[in-house]
């Protein structure tokens, strides 16, 4: 294996995840693709490759626990994390990954191309205008947006036994109790993530559930 896939493979073990096979290979090529278009196109503010697997890569991963039922929606993907990650690490379920920016989505789409991955598709789209006649399991965001306002353009995508799962950084108690009216329908668990790599980094998974379901 090479020196981003040892990397990616030994993050994936320290989170306590068996990738399947092959998909080290498919994550490095990810990052190394990430960082050859970043050179023209400005997709991240991380520009190490290094970086990334730690930033973008295990970042992403590290939400696989919190995953429910087998159809995922990304909401603000931007350059496909966590989603292309997660797709790759979990081939069984089904993801959308959304985002209003072409350049963006672009790059997305050659990813899906050149890992050849069949459980992942792309919207263009801004998430308050996007309807289906179905909703999904699990409603992910990751550095898209405060809570409030997360839960205003994503919660009526959320089935009604799904969960809306936002990945934060620093203590965001402060942005659930921003919630307010909207938020009392909702019951929420935070749990603080460790990445490696990310030690001296806040990370925390904020999961909301529709009050009175039962869990999928």
């Amino acid at each position: 294996m090479t020196a981003l896939e040892d990397s990616i493979a030994a993050g994936a073990a320290d989170l306590g995840q068996e990738l399947p096979a092959g998909a080290a290979g498919q994550l490095a090529l990810l990052v190394s693709e990430l960082a050859r278009w970043n050179q023209r196109v400005n997709l991240t503010a991380i520009r190490n490759p290094d970086d990334m697997v730690s930033g973008h890569v295990l970042d992403s991963l590290a939400a696989a626990p919190f995953l429910r039922g087998t159809t995922v929606l990304d909401v603000g993907t931007g350059a496909g994390f966590p989603g292309l990650p997660l797709a790759i690490a979990m081939p069984a379920r089904q993801f959308t990954l959304l985002d209003s920016n072409g350049k963006k989505i672009r790059f997305v789409q050659h990813m899906i191309g050149e890992l050849g991955l069949k459980n992942v598709n792309t919207v263009q789209a801004r998430a308050e205008r996007y309807t289906l006649p179905m909703r999904f399991d699990t409603v992910i965001a990751r550095a898209f947006a405060a809570l409030p306002r997360i839960l205003a353009l994503a919660g009526h995508l959320v089935a009604e036994t799904g969960v809306l799962l936002a990945l934060k950084g620093k203590d965001p108690h402060a942005e659930i109790r921003e919630l307010g009216a909207p938020g009392d329908s909702w019951d929420c668990t935070v749990t603080r993530l460790t990445v490696p790599g990310m030690e001296d980094h806040e990370r925390h998974a904020v999961c909301l559930s529709r009050r009175g379901t039962v869990r999928a």
